[in-house]
């Protein structure tokens, strides 16, 4: 599964590569986790647009999101069958840009994290769902999941699921529900070249939300990765206040 990424590229290198018409402006985030605002791309009429939705996709039908299961992931495997992805499969599909994603190794110590990106240092997206929620009081709310597969060699060592990652020549068939169905899609929805990503052990620190600073993807020792984490002042302040988690 994955359940937090990184999106720390600038907004013009984002929009240059997927290729939206909007001009949106963005913080760098380092630890996104479930339920926050994330960036997103669909296609709107013939045309790219971003579009921010809550991470964590409550399908239309849905009478009560409070006790609704949180869905951040959906199985690739078998989202198109499935009764709260498969209306996003056939209609809302999109893609999420993102740098880098964390996932967790069990070891007999505990859970070791590492940052995973890509090995050339590029952006990348994986492959995801959204839908629309309406309240009874006519409100909407956006929402979405990214799409996992089994792993490829290099992340098996560490976990057995991956998210889908897309390469750009596959941008415009994945969002094209209009003309390209579920079918034709299905190829996409697989794991990444073993050598695409590289991994590197990183500190416990993410595993707490309140922590979203570049020290985060900073390669540490095995011995030290589950060391006590240490965030100043100044960190918490920035991850816990002000603008940065405001948009995102």
């Amino acid at each position: 599964m994955c359940g937090r990424y990184s999106l720390t590229a600038t907004p013009d290198d984002v929009r240059a590569l997927f290729g939206y018409i909007d001009q949106p402006n963005f913080p760098a985030r380092y630890n996104i986790a479930p339920t926050q605002p994330v960036a997103t791309v669909i296609n709107a009429h013939g045309q790219r647009r971003f579009q921010l939705v809550r991470w964590g996709l409550i399908p239309s039908w849905v009478k009560d999101p409070a006790s609704f299961t949180l869905l951040i992931n959906a199985r690739a495997e078998t989202a198109a069958e499935k009764p709260s992805f498969r209306s996003a499969m056939k209609h809302h599909r999109c893609l999420f840009p993102a740098s880098g994603f964390y996932e967790w190794r069990r070891t007999p110590e505990g859970k070791q994290p590492f940052y995973i990106s890509p090995a050339e240092g590029r952006l990348m997206a994986f492959a995801g769902l959204w839908e629309t929620w309406s309240d009874p009081d006519g409100g909407d709310m956006d929402s979405g999941a990214m799409l996992t597969t089994q792993s490829n060699r290099m992340m098996s060592e560490i976990h057995h699921r991956m998210p889908v990652i897309l390469r750009p020549e596959s941008f415009e068939t994945w969002l094209d529900t209009g003309n390209v169905p579920v079918r034709d899609v299905k190829q996409l929805m697989l794991p990444i070249e073993d050598d695409y990503l590289k991994a590197v052990p990183v500190s416990t620190r993410v595993n707490k939300v309140v922590n979203d600073d570049p020290d985060l993807q900073v390669e540490v020792p095995l011995e030290q990765a589950d060391a006590p984490e240490k965030t100043s002042r100044t960190q918490k302040k920035a991850a816990t206040g002000g603008g940065q988690l405001d948009l995102f």
